[in-house]
């Protein structure tokens, strides 16, 4: 989808808070810190919004719209959302865009009282919730990364900055303007933050387009260099920057606006951030948003994973795993031998089946160490978060047992391996938390510290103290309960509330005894309703202090020890970091090599030449479909060479629609992102010289909201493949020029392949219906036919998927019409006109002296036989045997004649 450049809507102006309620003036105050955000105030058990917040709620959530008050004459419009229930009304906001702020309650009503009756409790924005600020499990694709990006432009370079919040991670890409699409396509953010000045450039404007993510624009102050320096030191507690490595301007700038938007959003926490991974505009294969909408890498053109790439070779077994995978397949890399040292790890657990099963059960058990880091650094996070990290170091505990020490350095895990397996070793710290999360929290904790019960008991003397009290006290209660129905003999309950306290209720009725004057009765009258009495005593108001106590300070143990916990964890952020990134990068590999296993999937061999060799290869996505339906798929070969040495550099590719032209395009497009991936490909053999960009113009679709016609979007990207390919790239098109005249459409697909074999030298595969391109065979050096098979038998055309040496002679568009369900008179004279054209082939064709197409009778149907009329009124299963041989000697009969 593209990412609109506009601002989420936004509330009016804030109004004034003259003459308001004091709840009130604290909502205006709070709006006014975030006038550009949906400001859900919180209120009790509910989160209220008023005046414009309340309106736009109201239409994008379906909530009521109701009123509360005045001012300045007027109804204030408010809505609101139950505490428990705004997960979800967030989620559902942050999917339309808008940006939220929660202002909460930080402290009691009881506090609030003490400084007089008509305090008002205080409140104040602890968190601004944006797409790309996401960090709750009930707001995220456990999945999918959820990415907040950053675009600078400095002295003619520019530079993405991507942060995952919830995960802690940080990169930094210093790339050209031309390879900036491609580069902010390749995280796929959920928000990207850009310069306002940035807006008037047409080359920024398009690579925010094909971004995917919500647009937010911030002053151009904030990005400037020396600034956003200060605000990144500030970030990581740095006093420089250098001992990262040596960053360009624009990637200063870049991460400056992540850090300003992040000091606004978090309300002031610093969170848990790894240091920036650099990596150049030559670290990774520029893929730009055009094709990966074409190839479908991690999102089909529908918007859906399922029916991706990604989703058909993903086996991951843990949610950072998934999220690791994902990320390789969208960023697949360029060098040759981090390429290899990845297909290394695949393969050496490809080899050890068994090895392999331990490690993907144990990963099973594991948690989201890395989101669950993240919420408690940020104040967000619970006791279950602190579960997950117990499990999280636990399994990682394990999984380093499964692997025995390497005596032998040729039999040993390959590098990746191995630097996964040393990051599993617990440090000092971390073995420290683990024992004191395995013998202190509780094997099923609440969600929420404030409701305890989350501590084990005997992990603390005086918390167990506290709690013999409290509970032995409601022990003392039912006694005391039981003691006073015995004494007044009326039926009491003991109850309590937070105005009264502990109270024993009993009905009217049964009350009237003791509400008359009696000096000796030791009952207290409290309180009375329409339908109960309420009394105490002065052993229940006693009872009362203590019980109250106790319980309190149960649970001021237990939030004293959640902090102690959630210290900790904010000093071994980093350590955590590491482990759950160990975690996830063996549960990647394990699974590629699940997946090579599963589907016969081979070690591709990448190296610095410009071949590209493949041998029975195979569309992944394609193969998995049909293989479901029970049907065999056909593999084909592909060979090009850019130095045209070997073989062709250039291959024109014809045959009929529906033949497999577009599959055999995209399945070869798709082996080098899984080969550049580290992954093994479905193939019987594959040699990759590596690929600098990769390039696919297959299918057509317009750009309405532009205003261009899918010929212009086809000649826009054509065009960016002309101007940026390069020797090393690999190009696949399909129908170049098809969208115009014919002569006009054949002249562009014919100066288009020129120039790719030419100025471009780029490897690529040609697809068209202009027969006419076949003679580039004997015209240019490096170029060679293929052809997709076809049989035409009895008047049926039959797909043998197959690529074939040599062009093919003909289109069968007419077959293909037939195959569609055309209708027979449509096909027929399709058919006439087309001998009539096909005939004259030699002079200029004149459709003058055709009839005209309504006027043209159809074919009348043709008549049955006389054998065919008996078949029909044969019913096999009401004859005897004998009955049977007479109706094929019958038959037999009627064919003769």
């Amino acid at each position: 989808m593209n990412a609109p450049l506009v601002h989420p809507p936004k509330a009016d102006a804030v109004p004034s808070s003259e003459g308001t309620t004091p709840v009130m003036a604290q909502f205006l105050a709070a709006k006014a810190s975030q006038p550009d955000a949906i400001v859900f105030f919180r209120m009790g058990d509910f989160y209220e919004l008023f005046f414009k917040d309340a309106e736009i709620a109201s239409a994008a959530l379906g909530i009521t719209l109701t009123k509360r008050g005045k001012h300045q004459g007027e109804d204030i419009p408010m809505a609101g959302v139950p505490v428990h229930a705004l997960d979800g009304y967030l989620a559902r906001l942050i999917r339309q865009g808008f940006k939220a702020a929660i202002c909460e309650q930080l402290e009691a009503p009881s506090e609030a009282r003490k400084r007089g009756s008509k305090a008002v409790v205080h409140r104040d924005i602890v968190r601004v919730v944006t797409p790309g600020t996401l960090t709750e499990d009930s707001l995220l694709d456990a999945r999918g990364a959820n990415r907040l990006a950053a675009v600078s432009v400095r002295k003619g370079r520019a530079a993405v900055a991507v942060v995952e919040l919830s995960a802690g991670s940080v990169d930094a890409v210093a790339c050209s303007l031309e390879d900036l699409g491609a580069t902010l396509a390749s995280f796929r953010p959920s928000e990207v933050l850009v310069p306002d000045r940035l807006f008037s450039d047409e080359a920024t404007k398009a690579a925010l387009d094909g971004s995917g993510g919500v647009v937010q624009a911030l002053p151009q102050a904030l990005a400037e260099p020396v600034g956003a320096r200060v605000r990144v030191e500030r970030l990581y507690g740095v006093a420089s920057l250098d001992g990262f490595g040596a960053f360009e301007e624009a990637e200063v700038s870049a991460l400056g606006l992540i850090a300003a938007y992040l000091e606004t959003t978090q309300a002031g926490k610093i969170p848990a951030l790894s240091p920036p991974r650099r990596s150049g505009d030559s670290g990774f294969l520029a893929i730009d948003p055009a094709t990966r909408l074409s190839l479908e890498i991690d999102r089909t053109q529908r918007g859906e994973r399922e029916g991706s790439l990604l989703a058909c070779i993903d086996r991951t077994v843990t949610s950072g795993g998934a999220r690791a995978l994902a990320e390789r397949i969208a960023r697949p890399l360029r060098d040759t031998a981090a390429i290899n040292h990845g297909l290394d790890a695949v393969e050496w657990l490809l080899e050890r089946r068994d090895l392999r099963r331990d490690l993907r059960d144990g990963l099973r058990a594991s948690s989201d160490v890395a989101r669950a880091t993240s919420r408690l650094v940020l104040g967000r996070g619970g006791p279950r978060d602190l579960a997950a990290i117990r499990t999280g170091l636990s399994i990682a505990e394990g999984l380093a047992g499964l692997f025995p020490p390497a005596r032998d350095p040729l039999t040993g895990p390959p590098a990746r391996i191995a630097a996964a397996l040393d990051r599993l070793s617990l440090s000092p710290g971390l073995g420290r938390l683990l024992v004191d999360l395995a013998e202190g929290l509780v094997a099923e904790p609440p969600h929420l510290a404030r409701d305890g019960g989350f501590v084990s008991a005997g992990y603390r003397p005086e918390l167990e103290e506290a709690r013999r009290l409290r509970d032995d006290s409601r022990r003392v209660v039912a006694d005391l309960e039981a003691r006073a129905v015995a004494e007044a003999g009326v039926p009491f309950r003991i109850r309590h509330n937070a105005v009264l306290g502990y109270f024993l209720e009993t009905s009217a009725k049964a009350a009237e005894p003791l509400l008359r004057p009696s000096g000796e009765s030791p009952f207290i009258h409290r309180q009375t309703l329409a339908n109960q009495v309420r009394f105490t005593t002065v052993e229940l108001s006693e009872l009362d202090a203590k019980i109250s106590q106790a319980g309190h300070r149960a649970l001021a143990i237990e939030g004293e020890t959640f902090e102690t916990w959630r210290t900790t964890v904010q000093s071994l952020a980093q350590q955590l970091q590491a482990v759950a990134e160990a975690l996830a990068e063996l549960d990647a590999h394990s699974a590629l090599a699940e997946w090579a296993e599963e589907v016969g999937a081979v070690r591709p061999t990448v190296d610095e030449t410009t071949c590209f060799e493949v041998t029975a290869g195979r569309h992944p996505v394609v193969e998995a479909a049909v293989k479901a339906q029970g049907d065999p798929y056909t593999p084909n070969n592909c060979n090009l060479d850019g130095s045209g040495a070997a073989c062709a550099r250039l291959s024109i590719v014809t045959g009929p629609n529906m033949a497999g032209k577009s599959t055999f395009l995209r399945q070869n497009a798709l082996l080098v992102v899984l080969a550049q991936a580290g992954a093994f490909v479905p193939a019987r053999a594959m040699r990759l010289g590596v690929v600098d960009r990769l390039f696919s113009r297959v299918g057509a679709g317009d750009d309405l909201a532009r205003g261009r016609s899918t010929f212009m979007t086809e000649m826009v990207e054509t065009a960016a493949i002309l101007t940026q390919a390069t020797e090393r790239s690999f190009v696949v098109l399909d129908e170049i020029g098809r969208g115009t005249a014919t002569w006009d459409g054949l002249a562009i697909a014919w100066a288009v392949a020129e120039a790719l074999h030419d100025r471009n030298r780029a490897r690529t595969l040609f697809a068209t219906h202009y027969h006419e391109l076949a003679g580039l065979e004997t015209r240019l050096a490096h170029v060679c036919n293929l052809s997709m098979v076809a049989k035409e038998w009895n008047g049926d055309l039959v797909f043998l998927h197959e690529a074939a040496p040599g062009a093919a002679d003909r289109s069968y568009g007419v077959q293909v019409a037939k195959l569609a369900g055309v209708p027979a008179a449509v096909v027929s004279r399709a058919r006439e006109v087309l001998d009539r054209l096909e005939g004259e082939k030699s002079a200029a064709v004149s459709l003058d002296d055709l009839p005209l197409f309504a006027m043209a009778e159809p074919a009348p149907p043709p008549r049955s036989s006389a054998v065919e009329d008996a078949l029909q009124a044969i019913e096999p299963d009401e004859l005897s045997p004998r009955e049977a041989l007479e109706a094929l000697y019958r038959l037999k009969g009627l064919g003769r004649r």
